[in-house]
């Protein structure tokens, strides 16, 4: 098993690169999906978001309010600290737990946006970094995602520096590019992560 640590700041369009990465072959364990689940109506993990930031952070169906709960914590790195330590444990352990149940032989890619924030390289066989610039970003996450500037550039300074994220990175995706060079560099990144994967399981001499 090759274990891939995949990371990128908001807008990159790291969302993208997995779902390429997908396409030829990976096991995709995405975090954010699961940082959804273990917040759920029902889980321990709402209860305790509930407990630390109140009922305002509940929508009508009482469900998670993230967006409102995300313009608090992106605001505040004290109350950001806060919830990362409610919901990173609890994403952690499934996230083990998935990867337990893939194949001996597969490329298993973790899709981790606080990969650098966290310290989390050493985890991870290679560290592949989607990188965009800033102004690419910020113009994704205003036209694409409905942010406002403000928000936007707000999420991006919560995030590591664009600096910070290379300097962990053991491959590099530029994705300030059209679609088709995009999938063109994932196809190549692929093939790279296949021949790590095979000699790894190649017994030494």
């Amino acid at each position: 098993m090759l274990k891939v640590g995949l990371t990128g700041g908001i807008g990159v369009g790291k969302s993208e690169v997995s779902r390429l990465l997908v396409e030829r072959g990976a096991v995709l364990i995405d975090a954010d999906r699961i940082a959804r689940e273990v917040v759920a109506p029902g889980t321990p993990g709402l209860a305790s978001v509930v407990e630390a930031f109140g009922t305002d952070v509940l929508a009508a169906d009482g469900s998670l309010d993230r967006p409102g709960l995300g313009a608090i914590v992106f605001a505040d790195p004290e109350k950001l600290a806060v919830l990362n330590s409610i919901v990173h444990p609890l994403v952690g352990a499934r996230s083990r737990e998935l990867e337990q149940a893939a194949a001996e032989d597969a490329v298993v890619v973790h899709d981790v946006p606080l990969l650098t924030e966290n310290g989390l390289a050493s985890l991870y066989d290679v560290v592949v970094v989607v990188d965009a610039s800033p102004e690419t970003q910020l113009d994704r996450l205003v036209r694409l995602r409905g942010m406002t500037e403000e928000n936007a550039r707000a999420r991006m300074a919560a995030q590591a520096t664009r600096e910070k994220r290379l300097e962990i990175a053991d491959i590099v995706i530029d994705n300030d590019v059209p679609l088709d060079d995009l999938r063109q560099r994932v196809g190549e990144v692929w093939a790279d992560l296949i021949r790590r994967a095979h000699a790894s399981q190649t017994p030494q001499e």
